[in-house]
Parts: C-alpha cells; structure tokens; sequence
C-alpha cells in the first residue's frame, strides 16, 4: 500500500471501528441480522494490497473487535480468512483491462453493481464464520444460515448507506 492511500486507509479505519462500536454493535433486526459494518474497512483496501500485508489488516482489525465484544478471536479468524481469499476472489472479478493501480474497490470507484457483486460474497463467508464458530458446530444449522444470510444483507445495506453518506459529505465539503 502506497503513502497515499494511508491516510484515506487510516480514517477507515476509525470511521468504520466507531460507528461499528458505538453505533451499530446492539442493531439487531428481529433477533436474526446483526450489523458488522466493521469489515468495510478490509474489503475497501486497495487491490494491490499484498495478502500478508491483507492478513494482517484482516487480524488486526478482527481482534479489535473481538476485544470490544468479548468473542475470543471469533472476529479475527473470519477476517483472516476473508483477506485470504480477497485476492483470489479479486482476480476472478478482474475486467479484461484489469484494474487502474491505486484502484479501491468501492461502490463509487467500481460501481455499485461490481461492489455489491465483490462484497456480497466476502460478507456472507465472514457471517457464516461468525455464526457457525460461535454456535460450535453446525446445531442449528437452518436457523444459523438464515441469521448468516439476513446478517450479509443487513451490513451490506448499512455500509453502502455509510459510503454513501461519507462520500456525500466529503463532496459537500469540496464545493
């Protein structure tokens, strides 16, 4: 990751850790989908971000979380995976030009078409993690899938609302 995606990375970072902590952490819609907008944070990385240097974003902001909401590494290992297959899932989703360096895969850079296509997948991974590694095992297997799918769908909705309202302001902002 170059100097100048750093600063923008870095208030990401904080944007998305607060609203997710102080916010969003006790927004649960009927019992069954909970609101992680924390991982917008991973997913809007640059593309060229190395897969260390992405695992260790991943643990990093995992096991901050988990330390926020007593999980014991619950967090950090579906943020570990994800940014392991970011890449992969990446590369598959690479237009025939390829991407322009310093590309961000976000709503506004990509379009919300590619993102929701980009995003949707990684979100219902980490939601299964959660769900299926807190749960212990697969007990409960349909009503856990269901609160894993409700839950993707959920944070997607609140994290492009949030980018949406980000971008809104910071463009407000430059008029």
């Amino acid at each position: 990751m170059n100097s100048r995606h750093l600063l923008p990375q870095a208030l990401n970072f904080i944007i998305f850790f607060i609203i997710q902590i102080l916010v969003v952490r006790k927004l649960v819609l009927f019992d069954v989908a909970f609101c992680y907008v924390y991982v917008a944070f991973l997913l809007l990385l640059p593309i060229e971000i190395s897969v260390i240097t992405a695992l260790v974003f991943g643990f990093v902001t995992g096991l901050l979380v988990d330390i926020f909401y007593n999980t014991f590494g619950i967090h950090a290992a579906a943020c570990v995976f994800i940014m392991y297959i970011r890449k992969l899932w990446i590369d598959f989703l690479t237009p025939r030009g390829g991407y322009d360096m310093g590309s961000l895969p976000s709503p506004r850079a990509q379009g919300i078409r590619w993102f929701i296509t980009y995003a949707f997948p990684l979100l219902l991974i980490h939601h299964i993690l959660i769900f299926f590694i807190e749960i212990g095992g697969f007990q409960l297997f349909s009503y856990t899938a269901l609160k894993a799918l409700a839950s993707t769908g959920f944070s997607l909705i609140m994290i492009l609302v949030i980018q949406y309202i980000i971008y809104s302001s910071s463009r407000r902002n430059v008029l």
